[in-house]
């Protein structure tokens, strides 16, 4: 499988890791141990998975605040999905500089579209664009 499409498998995973995690609290060895045993696994890129899964949970509170500070509605009025996704993206954005803010953008769309509610996506694409322009000509990494 190419590097995108098997990295494009990852973040499939790590949006359902992420809302499992939102309801369950486990931490990252048991998302990890639970999600390497489901159908398709070995398929993706899975040293990307457990990379951002770690990144999200240790830099949940710092990926939550930047989303309170763009999103037009309180973070305790966002649904678990789009949650998942955007602190999916925003890790992205903030420890993965290699990977073009295009292509994230693009992918949390395409999350959003498929596991989200309806017309979630654009909520998903505005919060993520405002994100990306906070970017600038910094190093490529979002901060708070």
């Amino acid at each position: 499988m190419a590097r995108t499409n098997s990295r494009h498998g990852a973040r499939d995973f790590l949006v359902r890791a992420l809302y499992q995690w939102q309801f369950t609290n486990h931490d990252h060895a048991e998302l990890v141990d639970q999600f390497e045993r489901e159908a398709g696994f070995s398929a993706i890129d899975q040293a990307y998975f457990r990379s951002l899964l770690e990144i999200v949970l240790e830099d949940v509170e710092t990926l939550d605040g930047i989303i309170a500070g763009l999103a037009a509605r309180p973070l305790a009025q966002l649904d678990a999905v789009g949650r998942a996704i955007l602190l999916l993206a925003l890790a992205e954005l903030r420890h993965r500089p290699d990977v073009p803010k295009n292509v994230i953008i693009n992918e949390a769309v395409e999350l959003a579209k498929r596991y989200g509610a309806t017309d979630s996506y654009r909520f998903v694409n505005a919060l993520l664009d405002n994100a990306a322009r906070e970017l600038g000509d910094r190093d490529g990494r979002l901060t708070e």
